[in-house]
This record gives structure tokens, sequence and C-alpha cells, in this order.
């Protein structure tokens, strides 16, 4: 079903989604600096925030049980490993090419997620949905452009468009899983997913290590709760708010808060062609959020995709990831 307009709430949600993501790559530099390696980042950032998680879910038990049917942790755990894998991906491509040209290419899965969703009759592609999606990924380009391109090595071409589609399957899948669920126990478990496979392949490398200084131990904290719990949260609820489609082209605005912090925090300076592109993402998410005709054309609109009108119904939804590393950062930074 299709949203006439998309609710304030789901939108609102998206974008904290995408600023919390978006600021991972600002902690993980201190995470790095301070004698962090990727496997003890993405390790340590998912044991802390499934263990926040669950914290909150617990104390819910009585309420969850009544639930029309007892959630299972099986589709959350395989949708945190889906997230895992799709990490790791980027994070080899990560080691084969320049961060600007993963991001790029990483960057198709918006794409592929509203045309998806599409596909498989969840939600219609309209014309105003389309041209937000081309202005978002043009907008996008513009952004990460700036960054050096460098060699182009054909493995890690490959490795950042396998991570898109793995990032495109983790959204489109999450759509169905948390559609009737709870998106705070859908989240503790995607978490606790992907905690276990970091973990295990970190304990298996022997590549863990704790000891690390003060100022690491807080960017990683950081990471966990302001770049893990809240974004991925924040994205799953919002997704059964305004549907896959919207929040998807929403959490575009990833890489424009990245440059926005580097710039407020780490002092660096923005090229007129990423302003450029940051104001064609906020012309795409300007264009989504306009109401798109009365009630009279909403109505025809629900006849035409033969979908009786139900009170209280929305899109089925599910940043995962997202990272989505921007999402240099979502998977990239510590992912994510």
């Amino acid at each position: 079903m299709s949203h006439a307009r998309p609710d304030p709430r789901g939108v609102a949600l998206c974008l904290a989604s995408a600023a919390g993501f978006g600021a991972m790559a600002i902690f993980a530099k201190e995470a790095y600096s301070g004698g962090a390696g990727i496997a003890t980042l993405l390790a340590v950032r998912f044991v802390l925030a499934a263990a926040v998680l669950w914290a909150l879910v617990l104390p819910r038990r009585s309420r969850l049980s009544r639930e029309r049917r007892t959630p299972s942790l099986l589709p959350g755990l395989a949708l945190g490993c889906l997230y895992a894998v799709e990490a790791s991906a980027f994070f080899f491509a990560l080691s084969r090419i320049d961060a600007a040209l993963a991001e790029l290419l990483l960057y198709g899965y918006p794409a592929l997620v509203v045309v998806g969703a599409a596909l498989l009759g969840r939600e219609r592609l309209s014309r105003g949905r389309a041209a937000a999606l081309a202005l978002s990924t043009a907008g996008i380009v513009l952004v990460l452009a700036a960054g050096e391109i460098g060699n182009v090595d054909g493995l890690g071409v490959v490795a950042a468009i396998t991570s898109s589609f793995l990032y495109a399957g983790y959204v489109l899948v999450s759509d169905r899983v948390v559609s009737d669920r709870d998106p705070l126990l859908v989240c503790a478990q995607v978490v606790t997913g992907a905690a276990l496979c970091f973990l295990a392949y970190g304990l298996s490398t022997g590549s863990i290590h704790l000891a690390l200084s003060a100022e690491a131990w807080v960017a990683i904290v950081s990471i966990s709760l302001l770049s893990t719990v809240v974004p991925i949260l924040a994205f799953l609820k919002g997704m059964q708010l305004v549907g896959v489609g919207t929040a998807t082209i929403t959490s575009t605005a990833e890489p424009v808060f990245t440059v926005a912090l580097a710039m407020v925090v780490l002092g660096e300076r923005l090229a007129p062609v990423q302003l450029l592109g940051g104001a064609l993402v906020l012309a795409a998410l300007a264009l989504l959020a306009r109401p798109r005709g009365s009630r009279r054309t909403d109505a025809a609109s629900r006849r035409e995709l033969g979908s009786p009108r139900v009170s209280g119904a929305h899109e089925p939804a599910p940043h995962a990831a997202r990272p989505a590393p921007a999402r240099e950062d979502r998977e990239r930074t510590a992912v994510g």
C-alpha cells in the first residue's frame, strides 16, 4: 500500500537513523587512533549494543508474550548474520579500493530496494518517488565524488557491488520481519546475530584486543549506543510507519550528515560540489514529504492497486544497515 503522504514521525525517525549512522565515522576515527582494530571495533560494538537492547526488551516480556504469535528468534538472528556478511564484504572492498569509490558503489542499494519493492508488489514506483530517488542518488554522487577514487581493483569493485545487493536484501527482508513484530525486539535479535558472527570471527582468529585507551573505549561505547542501537531501532520503526521505499530514500541523507559532521567536528572543508549534492538530497526529501493529491486521488490509487483501505493499516516495513557505514561508516568504520 502506498501512502499519499509519508508519516512525518517515520521520516523523522529515518533521518535520526541516518544521522546516527553518519556520525559513526567521527567516532571510529577516535577508536582507531586509540588502538582499536576493525575486528575489535565490530565485535565490541555489537556485543555492547546487544546487551543494551536486551536490557530494554526483557522487562517487556509479558507484553510481548501476549502478541498474536510468539516471535521467533531465528528470523532476527538470520538478519543479523546477513548484516554481518554485508559489512564484511564492504570492509573487504575498502581494503582494495578507495573509500569514495566503495561508497558510490554501495549506494546503489536505495535504487535496488525501491525497484525490488515495486517488483514484489509491496509499493508502487510513482513518478514522485522515482524523481526523489534520482535526486538523492545524484546528490550522493556529488557528495562522495569529492573523494579520491584512486586505482580501480576488479575484486574490490565486485565486493562493493555485492555489499550493495546484500544490504538491499537485508532491507527488503527486514520489511517483512518487522511488519508484525515489535521493532525493539527485532532490533535486539538483529544486533545479537551480528554480534555472534563478529565475536566468533574475532575469537577464532585472535583479532580481538581489549587493551585500548580510554578515548577508544568512549568512542566504541558511543558507536554502540548512538550509531547502532538508536539508528537501527529508529530505521526499523520508521519503516513501519512510512514503508520500505520512503525509508530507504530518506536514509540517503546519511553521507550528507557525515560530511557535515566532519566539517563541524573535525574542521574539514566542504567543496562547493558537496554542498550542491547535499542540496539535491534535501530536495529529494522535500519531494517525498509533499502531499501527493487529494483524498479522491488517493482513493483512485488504492482502487488501481486493488487494495481496500483498512483503518490503521500501514505498509509493511523493515537501516538494516544500512548499512551501510557515510556508509563508509555504517560498515566500513565500525560499521552500518
